[in-house]
């Protein structure tokens, strides 16, 4: 399942953590994390940053934790922030991810591009 979100007026970072957090909140384990800040080629003064995570659950008892969430961020606080959340299904859960959709929404449903 792919989950895919737009926002505006809203640092880049912050919604890197909050997922971070939100995730993890419904039992998955951070893999990776890595945040990037770029300059804009055409204003040095301006940048765009570029946050991924993976998340590791545990499938069944007898099995070693896999890849269950991939987030990726890519945006500018000046401007609009793509979110994509790639999510197993089989290892988190549709009550997570409503849960997790549900925490999006009270914190930056008023942020989030509406189409």
């Amino acid at each position: 399942m792919q989950i895919r979100k737009t926002y505006k007026d809203l640092k880049p970072e912050l919604l890197y953590d909050e997922v971070k957090d939100f995730v993890a909140k419904q039992g998955a384990t951070v893999d990776e994390a890595t945040m990037e800040t770029y300059s804009l080629p055409s204003d040095s003064s301006s940048f765009i940053s570029r946050g991924t995570l993976t998340f590791k659950c545990k499938g069944r008892a007898d099995e070693a934790q896999k890849e269950c969430v991939r987030a990726h961020i890519v945006g500018s606080a000046r401007g609009e922030i793509k979110l994509m959340l790639d999510i197993d299904e089989k290892l988190f859960s549709k009550d997570k991810i409503s849960a997790l959709e549900e925490d999006l929404e009270f914190i930056f449903g008023s942020y989030e591009v509406k189409s």
